[in-house]
């Protein structure tokens, strides 16, 4: 199958999420031998249009990343891609609008993969991207919701979230030098107070807690467990790469999620797919109570005080170092469920 991805912003533009994400898929796609071919604008140096990277085959349609340029330049480098489905994104709108443009002309499908709303898009566009989009995917259900209140019929919208390596879940050594772990970059959203204060409830417990991760709020939050007075057993590691998160995971026994804007909590499934026990404060802008509703091995929590109740009354549960559970949410799983929205789409024109 030919892939044609539609994205203003490579990663060589600057790594976010959303690109992180995209890039993903288009490699995990290459690499099962599909033709992926990836239209942004310019971000290397040289006089050449497109180059070949690791099975992508980046064409610019602009030399500079603007949206109006880029979406007016686009059908006509669809057609000259001749692509099997188009796979774009939702940030910024422009692009993605000229994308179903190009898709109509062609009759081509156009799958739309909805991160975020980004506060910087001009919101006018989503409700016609929303509408055009022959499907839309999204992260979670929470930001389903968001892209059904821009006018998409819920049945086109398919929820594919996040994926990890389970197979490196399941090799890893074990660390159990901690028996709560917080991970998660540390910026304004990241709210670590509810899992301080938490932990500070419990000072007549015997734990230890890790707290993953950096960010311009690290120093705050470490003068936080400070004045807690729990600093002597809370031990700030810093950002981790995956391959040594994984192993604290797997012995750490329970897993806390308190930040209050979360497109796709994927610190906390790493967490629960290594057996960890969560705890999740629900937050209107995170979904990452979805990862927990429903499961023995997770809780809701509104409050600090919450909080410590469950530190307590989970502390019955087994340790476990991976949850098979979480093997659906493995690279290879999800990437079969893009390739078979594809084909239902492809047939289905």
């Amino acid at each position: 199958m030919r892939v044609a991805f539609v994205s203003l912003f490579a990663p060589g533009h600057g790594e976010t999420p959303a690109r992180t994400r995209t890039l993903r898929t288009a490699r995990r796609l290459a690499d099962r031998g599909h033709d992926v071919v990836w239209l942004c604008a310019r971000w290397w140096g040289g006089d050449h249009d497109a180059f070949d990277d690791e099975g992508i085959e980046y064409r610019s349609v602009t030399a500079e990343p603007t949206p109006v340029a880029f979406a007016a330049k686009l059908p006509a480098a669809l057609r000259r891609v001749g692509p099997d489905v188009v796979h774009a994104v939702n940030s910024p709108p422009t692009p993605a609008l000229a994308a179903t443009v190009g898709g109509t002309l062609s009759r081509t499908p156009v799958v739309v993969d909805w991160w975020r709303d980004h506060p910087a898009d001009a919101r006018r566009w989503y409700r016609p991207l929303a509408r055009r989009a022959d499907a839309v995917t999204a992260p979670s259900r929470t930001t389903k919701t968001r892209v059904r209140e821009h006018g998409a019929d819920g049945d086109d919208v398919r929820v594919l979230p996040e994926s990890i390596d389970f197979d490196a879940v399941e090799s890893a050594a074990v660390d159990d030098r901690f028996d709560a772990v917080y991970a998660r970059r540390l910026d304004r959203h990241a709210n670590v107070e509810t899992f301080l204060l938490g932990l500070a409830e419990l000072r007549g417990r015997d734990w230890t807690a890790a707290v993953i991760g950096d960010g311009p709020e690290r120093g705050r939050i470490e003068s936080t467990a400070s004045d807690l007075r729990i600093d002597d057993r809370v031990e700030f590691l810093g950002d981790l790469p995956t391959e040594e998160r994984i192993p604290i995971f797997k012995g750490t026994h329970v897993a806390v999620a308190t930040a209050t804007w979360e497109t796709f909590a994927t610190d906390l499934l790493w967490a629960v797919a290594c057996g960890c026990v969560a705890l999740v404060e629900y937050q209107a802008d995170s979904s990452a109570h979805e990862l927990v509703e429903g499961r023995e091995r997770g809780r809701l929590v509104t409050s600090p005080a919450e909080l410590a109740d469950e530190f307590v009354a989970v502390g019955d549960l087994e340790r476990r170092a991976v949850d098979r559970e979480f093997a659906s949410f493995d690279h290879e799983a999800v990437i079969d469920r893009y390739v078979a929205l594809y084909e239902e789409l492809v047939d289905g024109e």
